[in-house]
Protein backbone atom coordinates (compact mmCIF):
# COMPACT_ATOMS: atom_id res chain seq x y z
CA UNK A 1 0.00 0.00 0.00
CA UNK A 2 2.88 2.38 0.72
CA UNK A 3 5.91 2.56 -1.53
CA UNK A 4 9.28 4.02 -0.52
CA UNK A 5 12.07 4.15 -3.10
CA UNK A 6 15.59 5.47 -2.52
CA UNK A 7 18.13 6.49 -5.14
CA UNK A 8 21.41 8.33 -5.49
CA UNK A 9 23.85 5.92 -3.88
CA UNK A 10 27.28 5.59 -5.44
CA UNK A 11 30.96 4.96 -4.82
CA UNK A 12 32.86 8.13 -3.95
CA UNK A 13 36.26 9.13 -2.59
CA UNK A 14 36.73 10.39 0.96
CA UNK A 15 35.80 14.06 1.19
CA UNK A 16 33.28 13.75 -1.62
CA UNK A 17 29.57 14.54 -1.65
CA UNK A 18 26.37 12.70 -2.53
CA UNK A 19 22.68 13.56 -2.59
CA UNK A 20 20.27 10.75 -1.78
CA UNK A 21 16.62 10.96 -2.79
CA UNK A 22 13.53 9.17 -1.54
CA UNK A 23 10.11 9.24 -3.15
CA UNK A 24 6.95 7.91 -1.50
CA UNK A 25 3.56 6.93 -2.85
CA UNK A 26 0.38 5.21 -1.75
CA UNK A 27 -1.47 5.70 1.52
CA UNK A 28 0.95 7.84 3.54
CA UNK A 29 -1.68 9.97 5.31
CA UNK A 30 -0.80 8.73 8.80
CA UNK A 31 2.90 9.51 8.45
CA UNK A 32 4.19 12.80 9.85
CA UNK A 33 7.93 12.32 9.48
CA UNK A 34 10.46 10.88 7.08
CA UNK A 35 13.89 9.65 8.04
CA UNK A 36 17.12 8.04 6.94
CA UNK A 37 18.85 5.06 8.52
CA UNK A 38 22.00 3.21 7.49
CA UNK A 39 23.46 -0.23 8.01
CA UNK A 40 26.99 -1.44 7.37
CA UNK A 41 27.93 -5.14 7.14
CA UNK A 42 28.22 -6.68 10.58
CA UNK A 43 26.72 -3.64 12.31
CA UNK A 44 23.30 -2.68 13.59
CA UNK A 45 21.06 -0.36 11.67
CA UNK A 46 21.50 3.19 12.97
CA UNK A 47 19.57 6.42 12.77
CA UNK A 48 20.98 9.18 10.56
CA UNK A 49 18.45 12.02 10.25
CA UNK A 50 14.74 12.79 10.12
CA UNK A 51 12.43 15.66 9.20
CA UNK A 52 8.81 16.37 10.12
CA UNK A 53 6.38 16.77 7.24
CA UNK A 54 4.71 19.84 8.74
CA UNK A 55 7.09 22.48 10.05
CA UNK A 56 10.26 20.89 8.69
CA UNK A 57 11.79 20.21 12.11
CA UNK A 58 14.94 18.10 11.90
CA UNK A 59 16.97 15.77 14.10
CA UNK A 60 20.40 14.26 13.39
CA UNK A 61 22.75 11.61 14.67
CA UNK A 62 25.61 13.46 16.36
CA UNK A 63 28.38 12.25 14.04
CA UNK A 64 26.69 13.57 10.89
CA UNK A 65 25.06 16.78 12.11
CA UNK A 66 27.83 19.03 10.76
CA UNK A 67 28.08 17.21 7.41
CA UNK A 68 24.60 16.02 6.37
CA UNK A 69 21.41 17.96 5.68
CA UNK A 70 17.95 16.44 5.43
CA UNK A 71 15.15 18.22 3.58
CA UNK A 72 11.76 17.47 2.08
CA UNK A 73 9.68 18.50 -0.92
CA UNK A 74 6.03 18.43 0.14
CA UNK A 75 4.55 18.70 -3.35
CA UNK A 76 6.62 15.79 -4.64
CA UNK A 77 6.35 13.60 -1.53
CA UNK A 78 10.12 13.40 -1.39
CA UNK A 79 12.89 13.58 1.17
CA UNK A 80 16.57 14.18 0.48
CA UNK A 81 19.85 13.63 2.28
CA UNK A 82 22.68 15.89 1.19
CA UNK A 83 25.95 14.36 2.38
CA UNK A 84 29.25 16.24 2.39
CA UNK A 85 32.80 15.48 3.51
CA UNK A 86 32.11 11.78 3.33
CA UNK A 87 34.30 9.40 5.31
CA UNK A 88 35.01 5.67 4.89
CA UNK A 89 32.94 5.02 8.01
CA UNK A 90 29.90 6.44 6.19
CA UNK A 91 29.96 3.37 3.95
CA UNK A 92 26.62 1.60 4.39
CA UNK A 93 23.32 0.84 2.80
CA UNK A 94 21.05 3.83 3.38
CA UNK A 95 17.33 3.35 3.97
CA UNK A 96 14.48 5.84 3.78
CA UNK A 97 11.53 5.27 6.11
CA UNK A 98 8.23 6.83 7.24
CA UNK A 99 7.09 7.38 10.82
CA UNK A 100 3.98 8.60 12.62
CA UNK A 101 6.05 11.13 14.57
CA UNK A 102 9.48 12.74 14.41
CA UNK A 103 11.80 10.26 16.11
CA UNK A 104 15.26 8.72 16.07
CA UNK A 105 13.89 5.38 17.26
CA UNK A 106 13.75 2.65 14.65
CA UNK A 107 10.48 1.26 16.01
CA UNK A 108 8.71 4.53 15.18
CA UNK A 109 9.07 3.77 11.48
CA UNK A 110 6.72 1.36 9.76
CA UNK A 111 7.37 1.78 6.03
CA UNK A 112 10.80 1.19 4.54
CA UNK A 113 12.50 1.34 1.17
CA UNK A 114 14.89 -1.23 -0.23
CA UNK A 115 17.95 0.92 0.42
CA UNK A 116 20.68 2.46 -1.71
CA UNK A 117 24.37 1.68 -1.33
CA UNK A 118 26.91 4.35 -0.44
CA UNK A 119 30.57 3.36 -0.58
CA UNK A 120 33.35 5.74 0.42
CA UNK A 121 36.77 4.49 -0.61
CA UNK A 122 40.00 5.80 -2.09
Amino acid sequence: QVQVVESGGASVQPGGSLRLSCVTSGRTFSHYAMGWFRQAPGKEREFVAAVSWIGGYTIYEDSVKDRFIISRDIDKNMVFLQMARLKPEDTARYYCALATALSAAENAYDAWGQGTQVTVTS
